[in-house]
């Protein structure tokens, strides 16, 4: 989720500003980026539990830590440090403690890989001297709702109070998930139009195959990806796969239309977050807003509401892909790699656009539904998900074999698509690793995930 502040205080007058504020993410194809965001669950080395933000040794201290060693600037909500922010990536929490790291834009995937690295030795060199661990999971496998601790983000109290009142899993989704997703450009509106149904239309599967979530409160939950069934009941209006996407006349106005239906969550004014859950963005525009009568709104206030609206494949100026449970570093570039190939590449694109359109909209959400429970097991047309994954795993690698970009021992970015190439031979997806430790060598102890999973 965004960091307070985005500081365009152009003002809105119609839905016509709102799309040209989307089109202008467009570039050109040879300076199309990679952006990776990933998350992961805090856990205490001695009990296995979630730090809280103000306890010594916690979320707090573990970002003075990384602040003290790197020299990024903070990010503050009320004096309190609940981000930092470098050169072009940053550090941020979730509700719960989950710890993210937005990526830079990068020109390939090796370069993700060399930023996923550095990640992972600054928690190695910042966490374990707090007695801290992380482990990057897409939902936490020991603690309930109520273990969990909630970071002093003023949205995130708002948010908290809300999600009740629009589904049964919005907390569940707050606190205990962890996701990593991936940001990719756009040519033009016809070629956002293609990469935005090609995203949304491929989710479930990418739920299937990075489905790493098969434990909740101690014990198995009869899921592979309990993150993704709590996205079926947390804001139905402001998630899943938008009909509007697969609608003749889609574009960049279709969807800034879409999100002016989603409701507000809340208007940040100098350093406050004014509460404006349920109200339309659209009597904001025309300043009947009642938590601030009279305030127009701005584009830096549309930035912030796009931010509140969760579907599957998300539209800002790039587009995100967020499908996919949180995992293991090879999978993280695994779902980098897979969507890298696909976009980046026309013929890789258009192979997955001509693939999708057997899909019916129908289709599509059927998928999004089975996927928590059948993983790559689902079944779909006259095969299953895994059948599908080795056509679009096929497509991706193609597409990163025409964009050629090697490494120093001279391998293209094809090595990164290897454990989804595993999963659609008929490998275990990291679900099914999980569950037959859990049968076999754990004893049936789901604790000993947290030192086999973490970083």
């Amino acid at each position: 989720m965004s960091n307070p502040g985005d500081a365009d205080s152009r003002i809105v007058e119609d839905v016509r500003d709102l799309a040209a504020y989307l089109e202008s993410g467009c570039k050109p194809a040879d300076a199309f980026q990679i952006g990776t965001e990933h998350e992961a669950f805090g856990f205490h080395l001695a009990d296995l539990m979630p730090p809280s933000y103000e306890e010594p040794g916690g979320i707090g201290a573990l970002l003075r830590a990384v602040q003290a060693r790197e020299n990024w600037a903070p990010i503050l909500d009320h004096d309190n440090i609940i981000g930092l922010k470098g050169e072009a990536a940053s550090l941020s929490l979730e509700p719960g403690g989950q710890f993210e790291l937005s990526g830079a834009p990068l020109a390939d995937l090796h370069a993700t890989k060399a930023e996923l690295d550095t990640h992972i030795a600054r928690l190695h060199d910042a966490a374990p001297g707090l007695g801290l661990g992380f482990a990057p999971l897409g939902f936490h496998p020991l603690a309930t709702r109520a273990e969990m601790p909630m970071m002093p983000k003023g949205r995130y109290k708002l948010m908290r109070d809300y999600m009740p009142k629009v589904g049964t899993r919005g907390l569940d989704m707050m606190f205990r998930t962890c996701t990593v997703q991936v940001n990719l450009d756009f040519a033009s509106e016809a070629d956002m139009v293609k990469k935005m149904r090609v995203a949304s239309a491929l989710q479930p599967l990418a739920t299937a195959l990075f489905a790493n979530s098969p434990f909740c409160e101690g014990r198995p939950n009869g899921y592979l990806s309990n993150r993704a069934l709590a996205w079926t009941d947390t804001d139905n209006r402001r998630s899943g796969i938008p009909a509007c996407i697969f609608e003749d006349g889609f574009g960049f106005e279709a969807y800034a239309n879409w999100l002016l239906d989603v409701p507000m969550y809340f208007v940040y004014r100098d350093g406050t977050y004014y509460d404006a859950t349920g109200a339309s963005f659209r009597d904001f525009m025309a300043g009947r807003l009642a938590a601030l009568p009279g305030a127009r709104a701005t584009m830096g206030d549309f930035a912030d509401h796009a931010t509140t609206a969760f579907p599957d494949a998300r539209l800002k100026k790039y587009i995100e892909t967020r499908g996919a449970d949180s995992g293991r570093p090879e999978m993280m570039l695994a779902q980098s790699a897979l969507w890298t190939g696909i976009f980046y590449d026309q013929a890789a694109l258009d192979a997955a656009a001509a693939l999708i359109r057997q899909f019916s909209y129908a289709d599509i959400l059927a998928m999004r539904a089975a996927v928590p429970v059948g993983g790559v097991a689902t079944k779909f047309g006259t095969g299953t998900l895994r059948d599908l994954a080795r056509e679009v795993v096929a497509i991706s690698a193609d597409g990163l074999r025409a964009r050629a970009r090697r490494n120093a021992a001279g391998e293209d970015e094809r090595i990164y698509l290897a454990p989804l190439q595993d999963i659609a031979a008929g490998g275990p997806t990291q679900a099914e690793h999980w569950l037959a430790r859990y049968h076999g060598a754990w004893g049936g102890d789901v604790r000993k995930i947290f030192a086999e999973a973490a970083f």
